[in-house]
């Protein structure tokens, strides 16, 4: 199940980096206005889908799969967690202007996940997080190549931030 589960959030983690692709270079260079228009009126749905499912794969690989969080995955879920119920609240109508706050929940959960990636690429040391219970630098997943947990994590800040970006209702 651990295998399985693997694979589908590795795939989803691919296929989230190509969407953020797809958004850098269309509001760079100006094209591809359809999709990124529905892109944009869909914003708030596809960011709260992208949350929700990051938040239900971190519970997964630590209730489940029992890889317990280290320090920095846990600051990453403080900035991701809330992500949730701000999305799901502009959702259900009863939050409205939520486009700066997911933007900056983005960006703070993305630079943890930043130096998360370069301490497992060894760019940086561990610091105060080697002396915690469970090493930062602990790989429980490796797919593709690249995909580590801290990979996910960032590609779901990243496409938040960008969907919020392109979100044509706030």
């Amino acid at each position: 199940m651990i295998e399985a589960a693997n694979i589908i959030l590795s795939l989803l983690a691919v296929f989230g980096q190509i969407l953020i692709l797809f958004i850098f270079i269309s509001l760079l260079f100006g094209k591809n206005a359809k999709p990124l228009a529905f892109l944009g009126k869909n914003a708030i749905l596809l960011a709260f889908l992208v949350a929700a499912g990051a938040t239900l794969g971190s519970l997964f690989y630590s209730e489940i799969a029992g890889f317990e969080p280290c320090k920095l995955c846990w600051f990453q879920r403080i900035f991701l967690f809330p992500q949730v119920i701000v999305l799901g609240l502009a959702l259900l109508g009863k939050a409205t202007d939520v486009k700066n706050i997911a933007i900056a929940l983005s960006a703070l959960g993305a630079a943890f996940a930043v130096y998360h990636n370069l301490l497992l690429a060894g760019f940086v040391s561990g610091g105060w997080c080697s002396t915690a219970a469970v090493s930062c630098a602990q790989n429980f997943v490796f797919a593709f190549g690249y995909i580590t947990i801290p990979v996910m994590s960032l590609t779901a800040f990243l496409l938040v931030g960008a969907l919020m970006i392109v979100d044509s209702k706030t």
